[in-house]
């Protein structure tokens, strides 16, 4: 099949489909880009693994000449971008085709993937259930097969938990690896671009280019000999049964494959996480910046349950906000080292499998909750700057997914790691 065949049928797909799920297609421009892959098939070039690949963007992301929302209408009227976010423009320069910008929860502030404004999209194992979040139309995307990669943004697990919940990888770099110029943000400090995609290789070519790397082959890691630790403890509590028997079924099956399963303990870390943070979140302290001069005058037009979390960061003081700064960074170095015997963390990537859309929608206690469980696996991972990856746990009814977290700075190495897990799980 011809990239241009591809695209018209996933054009095709798109449309038969979910509504939700994009909030804006590229058709002309996809169609474009697909004959300029299909010449350059022709005559024997190829600018990379992404060539011709169908590729969707979080609408975090600028695209020039149009408006980023960010999945909110308070940004429905905003100047239209002046150009390509640099990950947007190193996709395009790789061959990608970008077939339009996907739905997200309002500012990236949900793990759940709930939109009031444009719709929540279905998730793709089950459309009564909700995607995850905040990167909900780029789990849906790639899990109903519309995208082969779909690009996120990742504050508290805007990337792991979609893909885990919608049974596709996902994957979140070390914070300094992809340039954030052109993302809206939602805090300075924790947040990351990743990629989803069908496959750790596909997630590593898609890394690579946005990274401005060299995609380079990825070898898998032989999984014989793995050091992996398990964080047995806070981490474990409240998860759904599926889920549990899932995880160890996966540790199992490492461990027939030569890899040393070993309990890690990490709450202690956990707990001077928290007491490092008594005034909320960072992400939180850094949204109310953000987002200081909407937050009276505009109050009506937010998610009011976007609104109140956004809203909460303002009580923090400047002083408190530097001393956490700094106790971050403490904490930092302290959990590298706690890591260092080990060559992966691995938990579930989410507490649960997701839940039914409708009660969360009309419940807010419920939808509290269910988004704290649901980032409470995975956000740790941002504030010690940990790099992520989410990978699909095999024979369930409903998706879930096998959290590896690796040292920060260790990215190529941790989607090795990957590509081996994935290998052995799959076998």
């Amino acid at each position: 099949m011809s990239v241009r065949e591809t695209v018209e049928a996933r054009l095709a797909r798109i449309g038969e489909g979910d509504e939700a799920v994009f909030t804006r297609l590229y058709a002309a421009e996809a169609r474009a880009a697909a004959d300029a892959a299909d010449a350059r098939r022709r005559d024997g070039i190829s600018l990379g693994p992404l060539d011709g690949a169908m590729v969707s963007i979080k609408d975090l992301f600028d695209v020039a000449g149009e408006t980023t929302r960010a999945g909110s209408i308070l940004l429905a009227d905003a100047a239209p971008a002046r150009a390509d976010a640099p990950v947007v423009a190193r996709l395009r320069r790789a061959g990608a085709v970008i077939l339009g910008k996907t739905n997200m929860s309002e500012f990236a502030f949900s793990g759940l993937g709930l939109n009031p404004h444009y719709g929540t999209p279905g998730n793709a194992a089950d459309p009564a259930r909700i995607p995850g979040g905040s990167s909900s139309g780029a789990g849906v995307s790639v899990g109903q097969g519309t995208s082969d990669i779909a690009i996120g943004s990742d504050t508290g697990g805007s990337v792991r938990i979609p893909a885990a919940l919608n049974g596709v990888v996902g994957f979140k770099p070390t914070a300094c690896r992809v340039p954030l110029d052109g993302a809206f943000p939602l805090s300075y400090a924790l947040d990351s671009l990743g990629p989803l995609a069908r496959t750790v290789a596909e997630c590593a070519a898609a890394d690579a280019v946005m990274a401005g790397a060299e995609p380079v082959p990825l070898e898998a890691f032989p999984v014989a000999g793995l050091r992996v630790g398990v964080p047995r403890g806070l981490l474990f509590t409240e998860t759904e049964p599926l889920v549990a028997e899932a995880f160890e079924r996966a540790l199992a099956c490492l461990s027939r494959a030569g890899a040393r399963i070993v309990d890690h303990p990490i709450d202690d870390l956990l707990a001077a996480m928290d007491a490092a943070m008594p005034d909320g979140s960072i992400a939180a302290i850094e949204a109310a910046a953000i987002h200081a001069d909407w937050l009276d005058s505009a109050a009506s037009r937010y998610d009011p349950r976007v609104h109140r979390r956004i809203l909460a960061g303002r009580t923090a003081t400047a002083a408190r906000y530097v001393r956490t700064m700094r106790r971050r960074a403490e904490l930092i170095t302290t959990f590298d080292r706690v890591l260092a015997p080990l060559d992966v963390l691995a938990l579930p990537a989410t507490a649960t499998t997701a839940p039914l859309t409708a009660p969360l929608e009309a419940d807010d206690a419920a939808f509290l909750n269910a988004n704290r469980l649901m980032l409470r696996n995975t956000a740790f991972g941002n504030f010690f700057d940990l790099t992520g990856l989410s990978l699909p746990m095999p024979d369930l009814a409903r998706p879930a997914g096998l959290m590896l977290l690796a040292r920060h700075g260790q990215d190529r190495r941790l989607l090795a790691l990957g590509a081996g897990i994935e290998a052995a799980l799959a076998g």
